[in-house]
């Protein structure tokens, strides 16, 4: 059994269930698309990137809440149709282990460290970054645009 010093959090059922119910309603801010490249629209509840022609629905989250200095508003993309909660909580999911930079939060929500992943070794960083002793948290983003995918908290 592997064990790890940290567990990655995907976004909340909750959260995916509101977009969709959101679209549904033809709600500001939510729109429907359908997945036209193999690695181009990754689910951030499922954690695997939605194959062509699989609908997704896009709509804006913070995943630093507002009012906070390093708060960020931005596209998130989940499967328009249920899909199941990332399970294997203690792994790294397989689908985002390149093109991804990982940055370190206080218990305030104040960065104070990133790394780019490179050569495909994103344990490496989140051990790095949980050395420190002020980190409470990680975030997951895309290193090329900067959308949140997903957190990591210690165990």
């Amino acid at each position: 059994m592997k064990t790890s010093s940290y567990r990655i959090v995907p976004l909340a059922t909750e959260v995916a269930e509101t977009a969709r119910a959101h679209v549904q309603e033809d709600a500001s801010g939510h729109a429907v698309l359908t997945a036209d490249s193999p690695t181009g629209y990754p689910c951030r509840h499922c954690l695997r990137w939605a194959q062509p022609g699989e609908r997704l629905v896009l709509f804006s989250y913070a995943s630093i809440p507002p009012g906070r200095p390093y708060s960020e508003t931005g596209p998130i993309f989940v499967h328009a149709e249920a899909c199941e909660r990332y399970r294997a909580t203690d792994e790294f999911p397989a689908h985002f282990r390149e093109g991804r930079v990982i940055r370190a939060y206080d218990a305030a929500e104040n960065m104070i460290a990133g790394e780019v992943v490179k050569g495909s070794a994103p344990e490496t960083v989140i051990e790095k970054l949980l050395e420190n002793p002020e980190t409470a948290f990680l975030q997951v983003r895309s290193a090329g645009r900067g959308c949140y995918t997903f957190a990591i908290e210690r165990v």
